[in-house]
C-alpha cells in the first residue's frame, strides 16, 4: 500500500460528532495500488443517508466522517493492471468500495449484499484506515467498484443515478416488475422517489405518487408526469385505490405504517422497502395473507446494475432533477434535505468549490 511518504494528502469536508456539522479535514488516501483508480472529485451527490451517517442515527458512526456517495470525478491516475478505466474518463462511485469476491453475493455480482462489503465512508479498508466519500477532493477506489458514465450524460446529472437511480431500478428488474402495463405505487417523492417516477414511466407503468399531503401533487404530475396522486391521510381516497397497485415502492426514510399502504396492493403484490429506518415496523398478518402479499427490501444495486441504469437513463432521456450547490452551503443543504425542502436532489459541485483553500488552517489527522 506504500509508506506515509508516499500517499497522497486529501482535503475533505468531516463531520466531527453526531451533531453532523461538516467542515474542512485534511486526509491522507492510500497509495495507488495495482487495480486502483484515483478521481479528481467533480460532483457528489447528496443522499439522506449522509444524514443518519452523519449524525449517528444508526449507532455506528466514526469520527472523523467524510460523507458522499454518489461521486463523479474524473480519472487521474490508474494502477498498471487496471484495465476498465484511461486518464480522462469520467466516473462514477456508489456506496460500495469493496467485498470479499468470494461469497455466494459476489460470485452473482451482486456484491452490495456481500457480508464483507465495505462502504464508501463509514467503514475500515483492507489497509486497515478509515474509508471517506465524496465530499473530497480525491478517491483512491479498486476499478472494481468504479463505473464509466456515458457520453451524452452530464456528470451533475449522473450523481444523484448512482444511488438514487439505481436503488429503484435493481428492485424492479430483479423482482420482475418492468413489463409495460403494470400498476405502481411511489410512496415518498424525495431523491430517490422522484426517479422512482422517472424509471417506472419509462418502463411503461401506470405510476401512482403516494404521499401525506397533496402540496407535491402538481410537481408530480405535471412535471414527473405521474398517472396518478394519492394522498395517504384522505381515508375515501386510499379506499377507492385499494387492491389497485402491483407494487409499491416505499422510498420513506423515517417510521410509518405499513397497513394503509398494503391495502392498496393486488393480489401478489409487492411492497419494497429502500428507505433506511432505525426502528421497527409492525403490521398484522392478514394484511399480506388475504391478498398472499410480498413485504421485502432492496438494498441500492449491483456495479452492473449501475452501468445499466446508467445506459437506460441515457436510452430514454432521463435525467434527475437537482439543485447544485457548493461545499460551503452543504451544511444547509443537508438542514434543508432533513425537512424536505428541496427538488429533488442536492448535488455538490466539488471541483468548483475551491475545498484546498478553505482547508489551509483546518486541523488533519
Amino acid at each position: 500500500m506504500g509508506s506515509l511518504a508516499s500517499e497522497r494528502t486529501v482535503v475533505g469536508w468531516a463531520a466531527r460528532d453526531a451533531t453532523g456539522h461538516l467542515s474542512p479535514y485534511t486526509y491522507t488516501v492510500r497509495q495507488t495500488g495495482s487495480e486502483d483508480v484515483v478521481v479528481k472529485v467533480l460532483y457528489c451527490g447528496i443522499c439522506h443517508t449522509d444524514i443518519h451517517q452523519a449524525k449517528n442515527h444508526l449507532g455506528a458512526s466514526k469520527y472523523p466522517m467524510v460523507p458522499g456517495h454518489e461521486v463523479v470525478g474524473e480519472v487521474v491516475e490508474v494502477g498498471p493492471e487496471v484495465t476498465k478505466h484511461s486518464v480522462g474518463d469520467v466516473v462514477g462511485i456508489g456506496v460500495i468500495v469493496g467485498c470479499c469476491r468470494e461469497c455466494r453475493s459476489c460470485k452473482a455480482n451482486i456484491e452490495q449484499y456481500c457480508n464483507k462489503r465495505i462502504w464508501s465512508y463509514n467503514d475500515v479498508y483492507t489497509d486497515g484506515r478509515p474509508t471517506q466519500g465524496g465530499f473530497a477532493s480525491t478517491m483512491v477506489v479498486d476499478q472494481k467498484f468504479v463505473v464509466k458514465i456515458p457520453a451524452g450524460l452530464a456528470p451533475e446529472q449522473a450523481a444523484p443515478l448512482l444511488c438514487a437511480g439505481v436503488t429503484v431500478y435493481s428492485p424492479l428488474k430483479h423482482f420482475g416488475l418492468t413489463a409495460p402495463g403494470l400498476r405502481g405505487g411511489i410512496l415518498g417523492l424525495g431523491g430517490v422517489g422522484h426517479m422512482g417516477v422517472k424509471v417506472a414511466k419509462a418502463m411503461g407503468h401506470h405510476v401512482t405518487v403516494i404521499s401525506s399531503s397533496s402540496k407535491k401533487r402538481a410537481e408530480a404530475m405535471d412535471h414527473l408526469g405521474a398517472d396518478a396522486y394519492l394522498v395517504s391521510s384522505d381515508a375515501d381516497a386510499m379506499a377507492a385505490a385499494a387492491d389497485s397497485l402491483d407494487y409499491i415502492i416505499d422510498t420513506v426514510p423515517v417510521h410509518h405504517p405499513l397497513e394503509p399502504y398494503l391495502a392498496l396492493l393486488k393480489l401478489d403484490g409487492k411492497h419494497v422497502l429502500l428507505g433506511v429506518i432505525g426502528e421497527p415496523l409492525s403490521f398484522v398478518s392478514p394484511m399480506v395473507m388475504l391478498g398472499r402479499k410480498s413485504i421485502t427490501g432492496s438494498f441500492i444495486g449491483s456495479v452492473d446494475e449501475a452501468e445499466e441504469v446508467l445506459k437506460f437513463c441515457v436510452d430514454k432521456g432521463l435525467t434527475s432533477q437537482i439543485e447544485v450547490v457548493k461545499m460551503g452551503y452543504v451544511n444547509e443543504a443537508l438542514e434543508r434535505l432533513e425537512r424536505n425542502d428541496v427538488r429533488y436532489r442536492f448535488v455538490v459541485d466539488v471541483a468548483g468549490s475551491n475545498i484546498e483553500e478553505a482547508a489551509a488552517e483546518a486541523p488533519s489527522n
